[in-house]
Order: C-alpha cells, then sequence, then structure tokens
C-alpha cells in the first residue's frame, strides 16, 4: 500500500512539473513587428518602444516575451506580406503590422489570424481585415490639426502643396484628405496639389524641389509625414529653399533630428506621434490579450503633441526618456 502510494506520489509530481512547463511554454509570446520601413526612422523608435515594452513585462510576469524586427528594408507591400507569411511560418503568436498597402495585406492578416496568429495593427490600419486592434491617431483630426496651423501662418491666404507619402496607405490618404478638406474651407487658399513619393527623406526633398520649381507662386507645405526632415544629403537644399522663399511648412512627426527645422524657424510647427508608443503600447496590447486574457477595444487612439519653438526643450526631455539621443541644449533646464 505505501509503495502504491509513493508511486502515485512520483507520478503526480511528474504530471504537475510537467503541466507547469507546458504552462510556462503556453505563457511565452513571440511576436513579429512588420512596419513599413527600416529606412523610416520614426519605424526604429517603435521597434525601441516594443522591445523595451517586451522587456519589462517579461520581468513583471515571469513570462518570455520577444518581439522579431521583420520589416522590411525598404517601403514595399509586397515584402510586408511575405514577412507576415514568414511569422506564421515561425510560429508566432502575434504580428505588429504598420501596413504600407491595406488592399495587398488584408488576405495575408486573414489567412495569419486563421493559421493562429493573432494580428494587431499600428499608424496605419487595414480595417476590414480580421485583425483584433488598432493603435494610431485620429488621421482626419490631424489632417485637420496641420491645414489649421497652416492657414494661420499664411494668414488666410496662399497657395498650398500637400506632401503624401505612399499613395496606397490608409493613414496617408486620410490625413491628406482631411488637410485638403479643411483647406477648402479656406477662400484664400488655393491647393497647387498632392504630392506623393517614395517614403525615404531624400526621395521626399527631391520631390519638394521639383515641386516649388514648377509652381512659383507657392506659399506654403502641409507635410503629413516627416520625411524631408530627416538629415540627407538633400537637406540644405531644402533649408536654403525654405529660406530663400519664406515658405510656411507644417509638418506632422518630431524626431530629435527635425527639431533643428523648428529652432531655425523653417517649420514653425511639428505635429507629434509618440512613435515610441507605437511599439510600447503594441506589445503591451498584445499581451494583454493573449497573456492576460483581457478584452481589448479594438481602436485605441493616439494623442498627439503639439511642438513649437517654445515647445522644444519639454518635448525634448520625453524623447529622452524614451532613450533618444537629444542635442544636450535641448535638455538644459535653463
Amino acid at each position: 500500500m505505501k509503495k502504491a502510494l509513493a508511486i502515485l506520489l512520483v507520478l503526480a509530481a511528474g504530471i504537475a512539473l510537467w503541466d507547469g512547463r507546458a504552462r510556462a511554454q503556453a505563457r511565452s509570446i513571440r511576436i513579429a513587428l512588420v512596419a513599413k520601413s527600416e529606412a523610416n526612422f520614426v519605424f526604429l523608435a517603435a521597434r525601441r518602444g516594443a522591445e523595451e515594452k517586451a522587456a519589462a513585462l517579461s520581468k513583471a510576469h515571469g513570462a518570455p516575451i520577444e518581439v522579431t524586427w521583420l520589416t522590411p528594408t525598404k517601403e514595399d507591400a509586397a515584402q510586408q506580406v511575405e514577412r507576415v507569411r514568414q511569422a506564421v511560418r515561425d510560429k508566432a503568436n502575434a504580428i505588429l503590422l504598420s501596413a504600407s498597402d491595406a488592399e495587398t495585406l488584408a488576405p495575408a492578416i486573414d489567412a495569419a489570424v486563421e493559421a493562429g496568429v493573432e494580428v494587431m495593427t499600428f499608424d496605419s490600419d487595414v480595417p476590414g481585415s480580421k485583425r483584433f486592434a488598432f493603435y494610431g491617431a485620429d488621421d482626419t483630426d490631424l489632417g485637420e490639426k496641420v491645414a489649421g496651423d497652416l492657414v494661420s501662418l499664411l494668414g488666410g491666404k496662399g497657395q498650398v502643396a500637400i506632401l503624401a507619402g505612399s499613395p496606397n496607405a490608409n493613414n496617408l490618404k486620410a490625413r491628406s484628405d482631411a488637410v485638403k478638406k479643411a483647406l477648402a474651407r479656406h477662400a484664400g487658399i488655393e491647393v497647387a496639389g498632392v504630392v506623393n513619393h517614395v517614403e525615404t527623406p531624400a526621395e521626399a526633398v527631391s520631390e519638394m524641389l521639383k515641386f516649388d520649381a514648377a509652381h512659383p507662386q507657392l506659399t506654403g507645405w502641409a507635410l503629413v509625414g516627416g520625411w524631408p526632415l530627416f538629415r540627407s544629403s538633400q537637406s540644405p537644399a531644402l533649408m536654403g529653399e525654405l529660406q530663400k522663399r519664406a515658405l510656411k511648412v507644417v509638418a506632422v512627426d518630431a524626431l530629435p533630428e527635425q527639431l533643428i527645422w523648428v529652432e531655425r524657424g523653417l517649420v514653425p510647427v511639428l505635429w507629434a506621434q509618440p512613435v515610441y508608443d507605437w511599439g510600447a503600447i503594441g506589445v503591451a496590447t498584445i499581451v494583454d490579450k493573449l497573456l492576460l486574457k483581457k478584452t481589448v477595444p479594438r481602436s485605441i487612439r493616439m494623442e498627439l503633441i503639439r511642438v513649437t519653438r517654445d515647445d522644444i526643450k519639454s518635448y525634448a526631455r520625453r524623447l529622452h526618456s524614451w532613450g533618444f539621443s537629444v542635442p544636450q541644449e535641448y535638455l538644459a533646464t535653463r
């Protein structure tokens, strides 16, 4: 009897150990992060946010949470589709995605979900897909904010253009449409055109300079992304152009190297997206759903930050807290 009881205890202990290991294994989460492009610095900030949040939550919950970077080198929706499929093949538990082209990505998202991989979008949504949540700006509101500031800078009159990035990204189209509609409410404002381009700093500046040359009456730009304000071989040419023609510019995004444009008065207003949070809140939401079994909202609104010359230091300190290298003069308290 004692021998039988001992055997049962050993078996029970073995089952408990196996069950504990199985549950620990089930509690591990692998997240594939598929942003639009490594060439766009805002997505490197999202990567930092995702990796740091994963490390913090791993420690807090005692569960391995891993982020794998599967972003294409340059923006390419077809490559994003392949990276989503790769994540499924690699047995990721979830995918955090900023879609370059909603129509192209929707079937891949649905296939991933059907294969048991949860998908969350950020920045650029695919609302008709089976993704479970989206985190990002209200792009219509953001476009209206950009337009409102530009109208104020121009005193309600002038010819302007909209720099719009990829024509296939839902978020950028929504912003551009909102800018155009808001500007149309002002009789003194003429929209000369919407300029699409490859989303790299050099390509963005090149398209701006070409459009400027063809439109000598142009007085301002609404930039629905901050691409031309990142450092490139074209930066001096754009700075010279803005100074020479006294063009008024309002732009979206505000990472450290973009702040010099505000400091010099070349871009009086930046509308900052806390891009670090794309990754941080994306990972936290996935963990809430998969690990903590919480019900999460289908849409999570990102709160925007208006940055002017008066706000540079306070905003720079926020960037610094996110781990960015920021010029020391921006961090000084006096």
